[in-house]
């Protein structure tokens, strides 16, 4: 249930060696702090990402207060977790864009998607958790997040980065210092602390050094005679022009109190595609956390583990629909737990009332979304890597074995494939390319490799086939590894 918590002991801070369970509570007072401290832990990344993807982070982080409560209804209050925006989609959206997409076209690619999650949520409660390891090994699982990642860094090249160099150089070079130099709590808020020290130098440098001349998407668009032009393309390009590295005209114009901005879905394949590839890192993350809480707390989480997939699912889904951002467990919140041995889901109940509050003020959205080019180039360039070597820790933890080319062979074509945007025309208007085609690549190939090899491994090395590299053969002899060695 998620109503109805059981006072654990007097209701004051649990004395060492015990835990807050996810149906007890401390008194209200405390559990209302403890939640403030799971809104702050999940502020940062929630509302750096809709900026990232062109979307309303005040919607962003109204909905993922909603998101939560309906985590926690769905898992029956077993599963203390937080929804907050996913990163996982942040490539997916760039190709949107890219292609040509509006804000309506990545939403209503992010809804099935969701969509999508919600019913493998609904196929692994009846099928038990061990289909997603079948199906999405961790070689799989650890690629796929790996090239959603590195698939950005054009983004953060041609995109932000340009628009203030040394503002994103100096946003960076804190955000690094930050994470290494900080212990606890504020090394976890390292990108968030950087966003607010880029900010900050901005307005400095508008105040002092006067206005910065470089290109801002779509703003100051020109034809190749040099006529101004309404729609931004291959004949409409937006030209370099003196500018403000803040700008606050909407954050005036924006209300103290009031309902974010919605809008509807637009559904079209070549987008969906796009965004389908995201779900497995969604899988990924979903199982993680559920397999963190209960080696935390030491319950039995696997009979929940489909329902908190299909709840982030219906979470990311009903987010798209009004024009929000996907949904996803929050590892910021896990350490939130681990640190202070609460996992009460009432604490998760009072910090998704907080976000929705929050939500409910536009002039904070609005200050948010007037975060300069800059300051994202910098948080970027960290955010980006940190995502795709979220990839290479799960290769690590699972040992995967990438002496086997049914490991490295699928992987090494399927990232270089999303790295560089590789195009395969289907048809003129169905094309697969980068992340989706860099997905398949290695989910196809992973499996059918598998499936034709012989049963005793055959098929020798690819790196020097019956030859010794360091460490032992490339080969071992011996049943054949399939997933994680």
């Amino acid at each position: 249930m998620m109503i109805g918590w059981k006072l654990h002991g007097d209701g004051r801070t649990p004395p060492p060696g015990e835990v807050v369970r996810p149906d007890e509570r401390l008194s209200w007072p405390r559990t209302a702090g403890i939640g403030a401290q799971h809104v702050v832990a999940m502020f940062g990344a929630t509302f750096v990402f809709p900026v990232v993807m062109g979307l309303d982070p005040n919607l962003a982080i109204m909905m993922s207060g909603v998101a939560t409560l309906l985590f926690l209804l769905i898992v029956g209050g077993r599963v203390p977790s937080y929804l907050g925006t996913s990163a996982s989609f942040v490539g997916a959206v760039a190709a949107i864009r890219a292609a040509g997409g509006d804000s309506a076209t990545v939403t209503g690619a992010i809804l099935v998607a969701g969509v999508v999650l919600a019913l493998v949520g609904v196929l692994i409660h009846f099928a038990g958790g061990d289909v997603v390891h079948r199906v999405f090994p961790p070689v799989v699982t650890g690629a796929v997040v790996m090239l959603i990642g590195f698939n950005l860094a054009p983004v953060v090249a041609n995109v932000y980065w340009p628009q203030d160099q040394w503002v994103a150089l100096a946003t960076l070079g804190f955000a690094v210092f930050c994470a290494v130099l900080l212990r606890g709590f504020w090394a976890r808020i390292a990108v968030l602390l950087a966003l607010v020290f880029g900010y900050l130098l901005s307005w400095l440098l508008d105040s002092t050094a006067g206005k910065i001349t470089s290109v801002l998407p779509g703003q100051n668009l020109l034809d190749a005679s040099g006529k101004a032009c309404q729609a931004e393309g291959p004949y409409c390009v937006a030209t370099a022009f003196p500018h403000d590295r803040i700008n606050v005209d909407g954050v005036k114009a924006a209300d103290w109190f009031g309902f974010p901005s919605l809008h509807a879905p637009d559904f079209k394949t070549s987008a969906i595609l796009l965004a389908l590839p995201p779900v497995i890192a969604l899988i990924a993350e979903n199982t993680g956390h559920v397999k963190a809480v209960a080696a935390m707390t030491g319950a039995d989480l696997d009979p929940v583990l489909g329902r908190a997939v299909a709840a982030d699912g219906v979470g990311t889904a009903l987010a798209a629909a009004v024009g929000g951002s996907p949904t996803t467990t929050y590892a910021e919140n896990i350490g939130v737990m681990a640190a202070t041995r609460i996992y009460s889901t009432a604490a998760y109940l009072v910090a998704a009332v907080v976000a929705i509050l929050f939500g409910l003020c536009p002039k904070f959205g609005a200050l948010v979304a007037a975060t300069p080019g800059g300051v994202l180039g910098g948080i970027t360039v960290v955010l980006y890597g940190m995502i795709g070597l979220l990839g290479a820790k799960i290769w690590i933890e699972n040992r995967v074995d990438f002496a086997d080319p049914v490991n490295l062979v699928p992987v090494a074509a399927g990232i270089i494939l999303a790295i560089g945007d590789v195009t395969l025309k289907i048809t003129d208007d169905f094309p697969l390319q980068g992340i989706a085609l860099g997905t398949i690549a290695v989910l196809l190939g992973y499996h059918v490799l598998n499936a034709v090899r012989g049963p005793d491994g055959a098929g020798g090395g690819v790196i020097a086939p019956g030859e010794r590299e360091i460490g032992g053969p490339v080969r071992p002899s011996g049943a054949p590894e399939t997933g994680a060695g």
